[in-house]
């Protein structure tokens, strides 16, 4: 029985099976009630009184052995260790479904790409700034409503108060500060304002902003680089007019409306009849906020515009609720999924 025992040890020791079923055979011809081992068991009831404690535990051992090893060939297998030969390698995997790009990510990338390609190099700056690069540099009053509580996110109301900002304006004066003119950049980034959430507003949204400042730089210049990037966004036979309007940091100031894309001028529910969509505001940067960044205004002069990307991104795809961009609901994400 000895020599029976040392050679099932070293049988199990060196056992190596590939699939299911070679594992299920060594069990039941090791393990079953016709197998080997189980065979010893009944020989084991003739063995001598004496001998029966060192046989007992050499048997035991090998039943143990035997047992492990057919687990351990059993996890290796679903591990992937090895390959099933009742595998058929010619199946088609699993579907993992992919991702998509955020509507907001996909039309700020869009946007920053045909600046870039009329030149406009990329400044981004923080979004925790102070009072002087959010509302003095760009030429706000004290009693300007924007200052209010209400209509902005304080953190701190020392006497250089800390806020969220409320525009990319902020990385403008920052790049008036520091970049060597000609400045030609766009700042895309999230800001925050006090409002109340609904189908149209939000308290955090974000904005791509421009600034082009040279000498010589005109409102005729203005004009043609938004005509421009909307026939570059919203297609070749799209059309843009230009309103009056006041910004504190530009002047003269003007909104800027596009050719509705739905009805192509004839009106619609989404332009509410009149055939135009409001996209953006613009204007020539006011000399007052020229020399508070230390640029001569009287030889350098420039344009500046803003526009909301979620806006954006509303008439590109006609979504009709603000909310939608931050609600991370799948069902309105996978709509997108095609746009990576």
């Amino acid at each position: 029985m000895k020599e029976k025992i040392e050679a099932l040890l070293a049988e199990i020791d060196s056992l190596a099976c590939k699939s299911e079923n070679e594992i299920e055979e060594a069990r039941v011809r090791l393990l079953g009630k016709k197998g080997e081992i189980t065979k010893l068991f009944e020989e084991f009831r003739t063995v001598a009184p004496e001998l029966k404690k060192e046989f007992g535990q050499k048997l035991n051992a090998l039943k143990n052995a035997a047992a492990a090893k057919i687990e351990s060939m059993k996890d290796s297998l679903e591990e992937g260790g090895a390959v099933s030969a009742s595998f058929d390698l010619t199946k088609p995997g699993d579907d993992f479904p992919l991702g998509s790009r955020h509507p907001v990510s996909i039309v700020r990338e869009e946007i920053v790409e045909i600046f870039r390609k009329f030149g406009y190099d990329v400044a981004e700056g923080p979004e925790i700034e102070d009072d002087w690069h959010v509302f003095e540099a760009l030429n706000f009053p004290p009693e300007h409503p924007a200052r209010d509580m209400q209509d902005t996110f304080f953190i701190s109301s020392s006497a250089n108060s800390i806020l969220l900002r409320t525009h990319t304006s902020s990385v403008q004066v920052r790049a008036m500060e520091k970049m060597p003119l000609p400045i030609r950049i766009v700042c895309p980034g999230r800001v925050f304002r006090n409002e109340a959430i609904s189908a149209r507003a939000h308290c955090i949204f974000h904005q791509v902003e421009g600034l082009y400042i040279d000498e010589n730089v005109t409102f005729a210049d203005l004009k043609q680089a938004i005509l421009l990037f909307v026939r570059e966004m919203f297609g070749a036979d799209a059309s843009i007019r230009l309103r009056p309007s006041y910004f504190p940091f530009t002047e003269p100031s003007a909104e800027v409306d596009v050719s509705c894309n739905i009805c192509h001028g004839k009106g619609c529910n989404i332009c509410k009849g009149t055939g135009w969509l409001e996209i953006m505001g613009c204007g020539m940067v006011d000399p007052n906020v020229l020399e508070a960044s230390g640029i001569d205004s009287r030889k350098y002069s420039g344009f500046a515009f803003g526009m909301g990307i979620e806006r954006i991104a509303m008439l590109k795809w006609q979504v009709k609720d603000l909310r939608n961009y931050f609600e991370n609901d799948l069902r309105f994400l996978k709509e997108f999924e095609t746009s990576i």
